[in-house]
């Protein structure tokens, strides 16, 4: 057996005809089956009455001929009551001895004169019975008749009519329903061909539309301008026009996803590049110290040079930490899982940032109608506050006030770090929270602070919603306030919500501090 390819045509299959031909044949094969059983009842029940009025007259023939017999002689071949007016041509009678056998049998013809049935013809009307029910005979020369029997007083007469008349007008009324059918079709085919072809025509530049845009160079080039079905053909009350409309909105979808993976792919490279950058600049210091304590030329002393190297590479385990955490966090690995109490945590941290920071005021304010108790992994976050708190202090200005505040209740744990330094520059707001996000473009660092890497606050943002909370920034001049939204332990996560509220990208020159984003300074109204 010869295989076929998959997907290939197949020879021995039919040809699919088009909509608009199927539809005709359709409704064209439902017109003749309609019209067919129209016309086939009609005939019938037109037959059945004929038959029906042709058999009283049979039995009205018959009773005035027994009627006729009885007042004249009682002759057996008597049928002097087909003389009387009224006969219509072609009445046959006969009469009947006590035995059934047939003594005489006449007919009437066409001119109006009587004639005698031969032998073969009286066979024909023999085996009829006397109880006055209807029979159909064909008599030789005579054609098909209908025959009733009837006897009283010793007395048996037959009478019949013929059914040629029927039988002619019902044969002229299956020749004008043919006639009126076949044009009623052909006029109604006509119709429908038109009707249906203006009826398909939205749904013909529908799909005309969708073979345009399946030609169009998704795969490069530039994304936008992809044909739409005009809005005539999207009208929600016809099915064409919500073809219509769903293509569309499959094509507006189609050109955001378009656009979205252009966006990503741009910030990947952005990224690599950025990470590249980063990387690159400690392992460059680290070579150049390296390559002068090999010449041992004595320009610069191996203690300084082994302490930058020491600072350099520092930096950079922080950097690959950062970006192994994230890395760890995009996977969904879970973090540790345990009771944290977020006020000594968050205390800790401001001891820490007033032992780094001495030339800024730090203020902390515990707000805690309930226990401030969380379940979550504590060295992340320490970390989130630790970030938070190096990101206000590297990008704010020396006398800048921080403060720091823990609200508890029983529904949420909040963190708010505010400062009243100049704030967050608004073109950054909405990209505070990716990764490498920094006010210098150029890359360049804050002179004295080291710089940083632009990860502080992406790994802010990742920890938190790891521990189903959310974050958020709110900065003008005088005032930028960072809060971190968890929820308290034993309740389920916070729903989901953009992890930046207001203009969130608040981002400042990136401090470089270890795991402290550089873009943030955050305010928050504090008590000490």
């Amino acid at each position: 057996m010869k295989a076929i390819p998959y997907g290939g045509p197949r020879q021995n299959e039919p040809r699919r005809q088009s909509l608009r031909t199927r539809l005709l044949l359709l409704i064209g094969a439902t017109l003749v089956v309609v019209c067919a059983a129209m016309a086939l009842t009609t005939v019938f029940a037109q037959r059945a009455y004929l038959l029906g009025n042709l058999d009283d007259r049979v039995t009205g023939a018959a009773e005035r001929g027994l009627g006729g017999a009885r007042v004249g002689p009682r002759d057996p071949t008597d049928l002097a009551f087909l003389r009387e007016q009224g006969q219509a041509a072609g009445t046959l009678a006969a009469r009947l001895d006590d035995e059934g056998r047939i003594t005489t049998a006449e007919v009437i013809t066409g001119d109006g004169e009587r004639r005698t049935l031969d032998a073969a013809q009286r066979a024909a009307l023999d085996g009829i019975e006397t109880d006055g029910s209807l029979h159909t005979r064909t008599v030789p020369g005579l054609g098909t008749y209908r025959l009733t029997a009837l006897s009283g007083d010793g007395l048996t007469v037959l009478a019949g009519l013929p059914t040629a008349d029927v039988e002619n007008l019902i044969s002229g009324l299956v020749v004008v329903e043919a006639v009126v059918a076949a044009v009623g079709l052909a006029v109604a085919g006509c119709v429908c061909a038109v009707v249906i072809r203006r009826q398909l025509r939205p749904l013909g530049r529908v799909a005309a539309t969708a073979v345009e845009v399946s030609r169009a160079p998704l795969a490069h080039g530039e994304i936008g301008g992809l044909t739409r079905v005009p809005e005539r053909d999207t009208d929600p009350r016809s099915e064409a026009g919500q073809v219509g409309a769903a293509l569309n909105r499959m094509i507006d979808h189609v050109e955001s996803s378009l656009a979205e993976r252009r966006r990503s792919e741009e910030r990947m490279r952005r990224f690599l590049a950025d990470a590249g950058h980063e990387l690159r600049t400690p392992l460059a210091s680290i070579a150049g110290y390296a390559e002068l304590m090999n010449r041992g030329t004595g320009r610069i002393e191996p203690v300084l040079a082994w302490r930058r190297v020491s600072a350099e590479s520092a930096r950079m385990t922080g950097l690959v930490e950062d970006l192994l955490l994230l890395a760890r966090l995009d996977e969904g690995r879970p973090l540790e899982s345990a009771e944290v109490d977020l006020a000594a945590v968050v205390a800790e941290g401001v001891w820490d940032a007033r032992a780094a920071g001495e030339d800024h005021v730090w203020q902390l304010a515990l707000l805690l109608d309930a226990p401030a108790l969380v379940t979550g992994d504590q060295t992340r976050l320490r970390q989130v506050v630790a970030n938070l708190l190096a990101n206000a202090r590297v990008h704010t200005p020396p006398g800048t006030t921080v403060v720091v505040s823990v609200e508890a209740t029983a529904e949420r744990c909040v963190v708010r770090v505010r400062d009243d330094g100049p704030g967050v520059p608004p073109h950054l707001l909405s990209s505070v929270f990716e990764r490498f996000t920094r006010a210098d473009a150029s890359r360049s660092r804050t002179a004295g602070k080291g710089g940083g890497s632009g990860l502080g606050l992406a790994v802010v943002a990742a920890i938190t919603s790891a521990h189903g909370g959310r974050i958020s920034v709110e900065s003008e001049p005088g005032r930028t306030e960072f809060t971190v939204d968890l929820p308290p332990a034993g309740t389920a996560a916070l729903p989901a919500v953009d992890t930046v509220s207001a203009p969130s990208d608040r981002h400042r020159p990136d401090t470089g501090a270890p795991s402290v984003p550089e873009s943030h300074r955050s305010g928050l109204p504090g008590g000490r």
